[in-house]
């Protein structure tokens, strides 16, 4: 139930809620109505045995005159049957013809008690109420005995039964507007909430904490509270952001400094046999490794910002001369022909570039370069033949210096992929893998995507034509 979208259990629980209730009022109103019913046929039974008391009284010779038990009483058909004081029968409707009503305890309570009682009973598979009632000492034969009067309780137990159904099938069209109005309440609810979700979607899948949650008009309350934090927290990731650039900007230009005046030395120590050559060498290479390091944090840090130009550029030209300068083990497919991007074209060379060089020294040759068209999208792959990374791997490889574990003794400063990723979303797309596969996903030249800002793309729309 938890895993159900919440607009639906909202709805289920409104249903069900109906449900509940109305099938509870069935239950009450199928009992009310028996009730009601019932009372009104005792009144009738109750009745007629007055009337046949009163004709024993009065009228004693009117008692066992053919027909006299008869009569219909209030538009009741009812059975009766009189008795004397030893059980005996004096007189009955001829409806009953040869049959007796089967209340032995109940007739035998109204001769020897004088007290009136009513009971259920069944006559032929017929329910019946049966009420009993003593009759006077005196007049007809029939003094001392009682008088049994019962009616049919069939038709108020169906009419009981279809009030119950009829309630139960309002009850079911009720829960169902019910839920249709509760799951039309909820999403028009949701929605403001459905917007901040898209929105945040937007801004982690571009990396653009410059943007901001849309203030939704007329919500109030808890969602218009939760935009606040939201944005607040959207601000102080922006800040640390760009504090991060900066510290990165600023150490990197102050590292190059020393770097070089220390390859100076080491090329001067070098040239005048102050050092073994041997360690000169050794230590040549470490500073080269850490001027790269600083030459990829500076790219990095470029990167991360908007494109600097917005050009056409062709990923199919783009990846033919990558593939050439890797080698014979690279090659290109181009089933669409020439797919085009608009962009920075030196920082896309460099993105592919970074991606053919991990394939070439972490995988197994050869190396395909795939550049695609599907939609509006330019998607070029780069894979290679070998296991490529598992899905734990796969989430990781894009950060900032992350080496995979069959990589810490080969070249590199971990900072590659993350260029990749960078460039990527700098250019309104981003970078995924699979298994040995990465590929490079940006709006074609002709689409619409969103214009980056200085920290990453922003609302801006801009088409991408050539």
């Amino acid at each position: 139930m938890s895993r159900l979208p919440l607009r639906l259990r909202v709805a289920l629980a409104a249903a069900g809620g109906v449900l509940v209730a109305v099938a509870a009022l069935a239950g009450a109103a199928q009992y009310l109505v028996r009730h009601e019913l019932r009372a009104s046929q005792d009144r009738g039974l109750r009745g007629r045995a007055t009337d046949v008391a009163r004709l024993s009284a009065s009228a004693p010779a009117l008692l066992t005159a053919p027909g006299a038990l008869d009569a219909p009483y209030g538009g009741q058909d009812l059975l009766v049957e009189v008795v004397d004081r030893r059980g005996r029968i004096v007189a009955r409707s001829s409806a009953l013809g040869g049959r007796l009503l089967p209340t032995d305890a109940l007739l035998t309570a109204a001769i020897r008690s004088g007290r009136t009682g009513y009971a259920r009973a069944e006559l032929s598979g017929e329910p019946l109420r049966v009420f009993a009632a003593p009759l006077p000492d005196a007049g007809s034969v029939a003094a001392g005995g009682a008088v049994l009067v019962a009616s049919s309780a069939r038709e108020i137990e169906r009419t009981a039964d279809h009030v119950r159904t009829l309630i139960l099938l309002c009850a079911l069209g009720a829960a169902a507007l019910g839920g249709a109005i509760a799951a039309l309440l909820t999403g028009r609810g949701l929605t403001p909430l459905r917007r901040l979700a898209a929105a945040a979607g937007d801004i982690e899948r571009t990396g653009d904490s410059s943007r901001r949650l849309p203030a939704e008009a007329r919500t109030g309350g808890e969602i218009e509270e939760l935009t606040r934090t939201l944005n607040a927290m959207l601000a102080s990731l922006e800040e640390a952001r760009r504090s991060e650039r900066r510290l990165l900007a600023d150490a990197s230009h102050e590292l190059r400094t020393p770097v070089t005046a220390l390859r100076g030395n080491l090329l001067y120590l070098g040239r005048h046999g102050a050092a073994d050559p041997e360690t000169i060498a050794d230590l040549s290479a470490d500073v080269d490794r850490l001027a790269r390091l600083i030459d990829d944090l500076l790219v990095l840090e470029r990167h991360t910002q908007a494109a600097a130009t917005r050009a056409p550029v062709s990923l199919t030209a783009t990846a033919r001369a990558v593939a050439r300068a890797a080698g014979d083990d690279a090659a290109v497919l181009a089933p669409d022909g020439d797919v085009v991007v608009r962009g920075d074209g030196d920082a896309l060379r460099r993105a592919l570039e970074n991606l053919v060089a991990n394939a070439q020294t972490h995988g197994r040759p050869p190396v395909r370069i795939t550049v695609a068209r599907s939609g509006g999208r330019a998607r070029v792959t780069v894979a290679d033949a070998g296991p490529g990374l598992g899905p734990e791997e796969a989430g990781a490889a894009f950060d900032r210096f992350w080496r995979g574990a069959g990589s810490r003794g080969r070249p590199g400063s971990g900072l590659g992929l993350a260029i990749v990723r960078a460039t990527a979303r700098a250019h309104g797309g981003d970078v995924e893998v699979a298994g040995a596969a990465f590929t490079l996903d940006l709006p074609a030249a002709g689409t619409i995507v969103r214009e980056p800002s200085e920290n990453g793309p922003s609302l801006g729309d801009v088409p991408l034509t050539t």
